[in-house]
């Protein structure tokens, strides 16, 4: 084949890339010393696993939408409760190239949450595969606060720029 490059029409290339793109809120608070709010995703196949599977809460980018709205549905969404911040209470922390190439924006916010509240929204899914039997799992299934350093373990590896950008 000669040199030419075979792309995607753009009615395809268009939902991949939004389904490659996410944003998320990194909420911190500090007592006694700075710690971030982590979230675990839901479902048979993060159950067992614990170092690199912690996530900022984030979600897909919509069709339209832009990145901070998505950020603050998601955060909505993922932990079950409501915040309202005003623009100058959020701090931009950048833009991450996830190992599964999604690409994920983040903003900080200085907040409080507590982790027994958590009330993530669910998603359906056949479980165990090949059974047809559809099951219901939360999004998220666990929330909890880290000091900077643990969360630097448990958080996925291409997400701890974020913790390196927050100025606190």
């Amino acid at each position: 084949m000669s040199g030419r490059v075979c792309r995607a029409p753009r009615a395809l290339a268009e939902p991949i890339l939004r389904l490659l793109t996410s944003a998320g809120i990194l909420l911190y608070r500090d007592v006694d010393a700075v710690e971030v709010l982590l979230v675990h995703p839901g479902g048979p196949f993060w159950a067992k696993k614990d170092i690199g599977a912690w996530s900022i809460p984030k979600g897909e980018v919509g069709e339209g939408e832009e990145l901070l709205a998505c950020a603050l549905r998601e955060l909505e969404e993922e932990l079950g409760s409501s915040f309202d911040f005003a623009p100058e209470q959020l701090t931009e922390l950048g833009v991450v190239h996830q190992k599964s190439g999604k690409v994920v924006h983040c903003w900080a916010a200085e907040a409080d949450f507590d982790p027994a509240a958590l009330n993530s929204n669910t998603f359906t899914m056949e479980w165990p595969p090949r059974s047809g039997v559809e099951r219901e799992f939360p999004e998220v299934d666990r929330a909890e606060w880290f000091s900077l350093e643990a969360a630097r373990e448990k958080i996925n590896p291409a997400q701890v720029d974020f913790l390196d950008s927050l100025q606190v």
